[in-house]
């Protein structure tokens, strides 16, 4: 849709204004203004960004709307979009009449109260979908002080990580939502993206511990759980955490160490705990887990166990940076500055553990309506069937998105979901979760583009 801007602003207009046309927002209330022609066209609400139908006039030019019709019925297989019926048309150029909408009565609308004219720069227009399988859309809930916080939050945090952090947008939102999802983070990239930068960026702007642990061939569990030691003073066996015990834990190049290593993060990535010798110690969260391996280089490494990698949440591939971005990094760190002190001086603090915790619950009261339970489940169940997956995703994959879609919403400002939430983040809740058969792996199929054109099978629900 083309852009619509505003026309003259600092006033309110008459409903009797000739050649235009008044009515309200379904969802905010918010009277709006736009000309008489744009009848039957889409414009986007300034105040809730709802996409709405320009309506009908009365024919008299006075901004009355006749009964809306009751809207058409639903029938399976449908096209997707509003209205079903006819295409997406480009909106005509509207203007909002005060912030604080004005009393209706019956089918008339009232102009707004005299200096209540607050309107923003522009009326922004709907977007078009990528596909005609996602529509965007917006349904009519109202946007809750819970949501408004952790917009805020979030945009608070990823300000702070960009003054220091360069690019990465799907690997910074990605770790983001896995972290107050309660989830953790495999990420496959070359070596040099600055993986260690992030995380210890991450940590300092949100308050959190920062640990490291490089995986070798020779390392053993003990070495990253901790073991008990041999207290001469008091003749007993005191138990020495290991590095696992932190709050951002970096799993640099987890490939490369053996089976029996990685089952030593099997207990503490789902409970959040490390028993040694029947004891069971707690680890401090939040608690996030960011694991790396190198996608190129083969030699001397170990393949994730199908268990191990299912207790990721999100596995996201990492490219290399754009030609602006790559710019910035070089102009950025390229004076050798210590990055601690930077760390220190340069990025603030913006949260605690405390809170983080408290964002987390109220991530988990983001509303999913049954119809998006549904289609979650239709995509989960689909991958088990699709001809060039050996082991489709499992229910955990289910929980993923669930909870991803959640957090995600939240992060939009939202406290209810929609289907682009969940596919924005299905290619990396399932991508570790599928694996080719053999006839597809000597085809050369790619698991992420069999992945895109199973999401466009599942019909998209309406809501």
């Amino acid at each position: 849709m083309s852009s619509a801007s505003f026309g003259s602003s600092g006033t309110t207009s008459s409903s009797s204004a000739e050649g235009t046309i008044e009515f309200r927002c379904t969802s905010c209330s918010k009277l709006l203004r736009t000309a008489a022609d744009a009848v039957g066209k889409q414009v986007r609400c300034p105040e809730c960004q709802t996409v709405l139908m320009v309506p009908a006039a009365d024919g008299h030019g006075d901004g009355h709307m006749p009964s809306a019709p009751p809207p058409p019925a639903i029938q399976s297989g449908s096209t997707l979009g509003w209205p079903p019926q006819t295409p997406p048309v480009p909106p005509s150029p509207a203007t909002a009449i005060g912030s604080a909408p004005s009393s209706v009565s019956g089918s008339s609308i009232s102009p707004a109260a005299p200096n209540a004219f607050s309107p923003p720069s522009s009326l922004q227009p709907a977007p078009a979908p990528a596909s005609s399988q996602f529509p965007s859309y917006t349904p009519p809930h109202s946007t809750s002080a819970n949501a408004t916080r952790i917009r805020g939050l979030f945009d608070r945090i990823t300000t702070q990580v960009r003054k220091l952090y360069v690019g990465q947008d799907d690997l910074v939102t990605g770790c983001l939502v896995a972290l107050f999802s309660g989830g953790h983070v495999l990420i496959e990239s070359v070596p040099g993206l600055g993986k260690t930068l992030f995380v210890r960026t991450l940590g300092r702007v949100l308050g959190c511990k920062f640990g490291r642990i490089q995986f070798t061939a020779d390392l053993m569990p003990s070495d990253i759980t901790g073991a008990p030691i041999f207290d001469m003073k008091t003749q007993e066996f005191t138990f020495r955490p290991g590095p696992v015990f932190t709050q951002f834990l970096l799993a640099d190049e987890i490939n490369r160490s053996p089976a029996k290593t990685h089952a030593a993060l099997l207990e503490i990535m789902q409970e959040y705990r490390v028993t040694v010798d029947r004891v069971s110690h707690k680890i401090e969260r939040p608690f996030l887990v960011l694991a790396t391996q190198n996608p190129i280089e083969s030699e001397g490494t170990y393949n994730l166990p199908e268990a191990q990698l299912d207790r990721f949440m999100f596995k996201i591939v990492a490219e290399y940076p754009a030609v602006e971005e790559e710019a910035n990094i070089l102009k950025l760190h390229s004076k050798q500055v210590d990055i601690d002190r930077r760390l220190e001086t340069e990025v603030d603090t913006v949260t605690g553990p405390t809170e983080i915790m408290e964002v987390m619950g109220l991530c988990s009261n983001v509303l999913v309506d049954d119809r998006l339970v549904n289609y979650i489940n239709a995509l989960v169940r689909r991958t088990r069937e699709w001809p060039q997956f050996y082991m489709g995703a499992s229910p955990r994959a289910g929980l993923a998105l669930m909870q991803g879609a959640r957090t995600l919403a939240a992060f939009r400002g939202r406290d209810y979901t929609v289907p682009d939430d969940v596919v924005e983040i299905a290619l990396p809740a399932l991508r570790h979760r599928v694996m080719l058969t053999a006839e597809a792996e000597v085809e050369g199929h790619n698991v992420d583009q069999l992945l895109k054109d199973l999401v466009r099978s599942v019909e998209v629900p309406r809501m």
